[in-house]
């Protein structure tokens, strides 16, 4: 998403047409009301305010903190276009002003323990356990302004924008002479001249006051970046206000999931509840999982055949249901898990493991599927293909399991089938038939 940002900046007409796609990070995502802490801790303004869990709490909050004053009610979900979504219960718009006593207490209420449907959360939703209560500003420009982690200049990049408070994806499809970039160069730092360019770049007159305290803001931004191993910042918008301070509306912050070790005061704040609860037990064992929507579970290591084995479920006309790379050197404990994983999703009507053995052995996966397997019993369909380190090993367990897989060579082969077993499995259900898959006369493939 961010590197099509930058990309349009760069392009225009047809060739916005071909950005590239972003690429998947592995990376912590904090609530917003998170975020602003952490920015205050560098000295970056944020509104007054303060996220609560109740009414009782919004109410003390706005009495006390906000002395009944207009204030903006936000629901606090891990999912872009909160304003826009719609709650399950009905109630529309994640983001509200509120103007009375009467008011926040209708909001947050209407929002608490209830799922936000989003243009990014899918149609289940995110459940809404906080709301951040703050002050209204009075702004006299929106602007935008992130720096994130490039991939192309392998390095820090700002990107910012005299025209904030919308969808910066919007504005760089429409208006893509509006977007800037800066790429630093990490080594040397951020300089006061590239400082003071963004400033002007997002619409602040140079030589006044709010010049230098954009100037200031972009040099704090970007140092609290580094000091915590942020992947991105994003401030939209970035407000002038009337009364000539530069305030950070909104915050998001990401960071690198290889840092936590060095950065635990705010890993210990992510947010289970806002993630894929099988994503949750797939992070325990250091397994790379994405929940998708369809029935054939996926089971490879390395990200790149990964994502060949669900180009090719496509084509051959089936659904992947994950993403799932056990990576190069798992072992038997971190296979077992996966497979658990997949089994225990009501989606998934078959497995397709597709194993590629260089560094990581196919005993070895084997191993691990044949363990889940014994202990928790084997309900899906299996299709197996194995190629490489100690693929006749495997073949050999395999066998003398007991266990009625299907073992192909192709992965071709392998893709067809798995897709032909879920239509079965997928009609079988549909007519109410209890699936036995060590059943030789079930599976005919």
């Amino acid at each position: 998403m961010y590197r099509a940002i930058m990309n349009s900046a760069r392009l225009s007409g047809a060739k916005q047409k071909a950005l590239l796609r972003g690429q998947q990070a592995r990376m912590l995502n904090v609530h917003e009301y998170i975020s602003m802490d952490i920015m205050k801790g560098y000295g970056i303004a944020t509104p007054t305010g303060q996220v609560v869990s109740s009414v009782d709490e919004a109410e003390h909050v706005y009495v006390n903190m906000l002395n009944k004053g207009d204030a903006v009610v936000k629901a606090q979900v891990l999912s872009g276009g909160r304003g826009l979504g719609t709650f399950k219960n009905g109630f529309k718009g994640g983001v509200h002003l509120a103007t009375t006593l009467g008011d926040v207490k209708k909001f947050t209420e209407s929002m608490l323990g209830q799922h936000l449907v989003t243009k990014q959360s899918g149609p289940a939703g995110i459940v809404c356990n906080k709301v951040l209560l703050v002050e209204r500003l009075y702004m006299r420009r929106e602007m935008y302004l992130s720096i994130m982690m490039d991939r192309t200049t392998q390095g820090p990049m700002i990107v910012a924008s005299p025209v904030g408070g919308t969808s910066i994806e919007d504005v760089a499809a429409s208006n893509p002479e509006k977007i800037f970039t800066e790429p630093i160069d990490i080594m040397e730092g951020l300089s006061e001249e590239a400082a003071a360019g963004i400033a002007t770049k997002i619409g602040l007159e140079p030589g006044t006051a709010t010049h230098a305290a954009g100037a200031d803001l972009v040099k704090r931004l970007y140092k609290m970046m580094i000091a915590t191993d942020a992947t991105l910042v994003e401030i939209n918008p970035l407000a002038e206000t009337n009364d000539g301070r530069i305030v950070a509306a909104d915050a998001k912050l990401n960071f690198d999931d290889n840092a936590e070790y060095r950065q635990k005061q705010i890993f210990a704040k992510r947010d289970y509840t806002q993630e894929d609860p099988r994503e949750v037990e797939a992070h325990k064992y250091d397994l790379n999982y994405i929940g998708l929507s369809g029935n054939i579970g996926c089971m490879v290591n390395g990200a790149g055949l990964a994502m060949s084995t669900m180009d090719i479920i496509k084509l051959k006309g089936g659904d992947p249901a994950n993403f799932l790379d056990v990576g190069g050197g798992a072992t038997e404990e971190q296979v077992h898990k996966a497979f658990e994983i997949l089994n225990a999703d009501p989606k998934v009507k078959t497995i397709l493991v597709n194993i590629f053995g260089g560094i990581m052995r196919c005993d070895v996966i084997a191993a691990g599927i044949l363990s889940a397997a014994k202990q928790i019993g084997m309900k899906k369909p299996i299709v197996i293909r194995l190629q490489g380190t100690n693929v006749d090993e495997a073949q050999k367990l395999i066998q003398a399991s007991g266990f009625r897989m299907i073992v192909v060579d192709e992965l071709e082969e392998a893709a067809t089938k798995a897709v032909a077993i879920a239509n079965i499995v997928k009609q079988a259900e549909d007519v109410k038939i209890d699936v036995q898959v060590n059943n030789p006369t079930f599976l005919p493939l």
